[in-house]
């Protein structure tokens, strides 16, 4: 869960852009307006108790953007492997950042030989904002990865403190299974990035233990509904993407079960079902490449109060969906000129829905 300040952000409706543009909607008439424009593939965004911003692009820029939109190139950033869908990738900010300034960044971390992989780093954002200090990688996946597909990754600051990281399966399948290896899993790791002694496979032999969930696919957004519940969206192939409710040590079914086919059209595993996997609370078909993912907890719209936002790379809307109990349903699309290929999304401290939209390089705001 990005963290939420009760600070006024007012202020920077209509900052960047022309008029805001309005759009019909289950709440009502809403309007877009662009707050900051020119950005290069970002990823993810994170609101600063002061009214400013940090934004991440995928080549590994981490932007501070100030209340009166003063852009900063801050440094200290670790060394990204910027190949393919790999590069600076999530940014969350801890519920004690006012005191701590502690930034946490999800990558793609250089390996030996190569290659690449998911990594998890803290450091501390300096007062000005201009730069990142103490920086120290928490965690990285066992190295052996190539290639620049199925990276995931987003951090999630859990209600006890530990910290989620969802990984993608860098497109080696049947590692996905395998709890000797990352891929293809979410894990959870202290802030220290110590492991959790409560850890489903602690102790277990040939077990990673930083391991939580395994079989996934490309898991790009996660989030905690208002219990404190951790929801993970993910890619599928052609059809089969997913909402998953994770649970201690579930399995996810990648590559055994899925609602999709092979991009070849050819049959994935085993079919949908298999005992002692997890189904999921929802998916698509056909694919929507989901991305970011938050649970709305603002004022501005309480008709939306508890729903999941989840953006759409692939059809340019931001898909609304209602929970009940462990499942799912799509209830709405949000689609105008500005949610093309929404990467990251977000509730404000006022209420509004903030997204980044990648095919414009834009990050929107939606208010009433």
């Amino acid at each position: 869960m990005k963290m939420i300040l009760s600070v006024m952000w007012a202020f920077w409706a209509g900052f960047v852009g022309p008029q805001a543009h309005a759009q019909q909607t289950s709440a009502g008439s809403v309007s877009f307006s662009a707050q900051v424009d020119n950005l290069d593939a970002p990823w993810a965004f994170a609101f600063l108790p002061d009214g400013a911003l940090l934004i991440t692009e995928r080549a590994g820029k981490l932007w501070h953007v100030s209340a009166n939109g003063a852009r900063t190139d801050v440094s200290g950033v670790p060394q990204i492997a910027a190949n393919g869908q790999g590069g600076l990738l999530d940014i969350t900010l801890p519920r004690d950042f006012a005191d701590s300034r502690t930034v946490f960044l999800t990558y793609a971390k250089p390996q030996a030989k190569g290659g690449a992989g998911t990594a998890l780093a803290s450091g501390r954002l300096s007062p000005d904002g201009s730069a990142l200090r103490d920086v120290q990688v928490l965690f990285e996946m066992k190295p052996g990865n190539r290639g620049g597909a199925h990276f995931g990754s987003r951090v999630v600051e859990a209600t006890d403190g530990t910290l989620f990281v969802t990984m993608g399966e860098r497109g080696q399948r049947p590692l996905a299974q395998d709890l000797a290896q990352h891929n293809g899993k979410i894990v959870r790791v202290m802030r220290d990035g110590s492991v959790p002694a409560d850890n489903p496979f602690v102790g277990r032999s040939g077990a990673l233990p930083e391991i939580w969930s395994l079989g996934h696919r490309n898991p790009q957004g996660a989030a905690l509904d208002s219990a404190g519940r951790l929801w993970v969206v993910e890619h599928g192939a052609k059809g089969g993407d997913e909402v998953n409710l994770i649970v201690k040590g579930g399995n996810y079914g990648w590559p055994v079960i899925s609602y999709g086919r092979h991009y070849s059209g050819a049959r994935i595993g085993e079919g949908t079902h298999k005992e002692g996997m997890q189904q999921p609370a929802h998916y698509w078909d056909p694919s929507i490449a989901p991305s970011g993912a938050m649970f709305y907890d603002g004022t501005m719209f309480p008709e939306w109060q508890g729903d999941l936002f989840v953006g759409s790379l692939k059809f340019n809307y931001i898909s609304r969906l209602r929970i009940k109990g462990g499942a799912a349903q799509e209830v709405e699309q949000i689609k105008s000129v500005q949610t093309a290929r929404v990467r990251d999304i977000q509730t404000a401290p006022d209420g509004s829905i903030w997204f980044l939209a990648v095919a414009d390089g834009t990050l929107y705001r939606m208010a009433r």
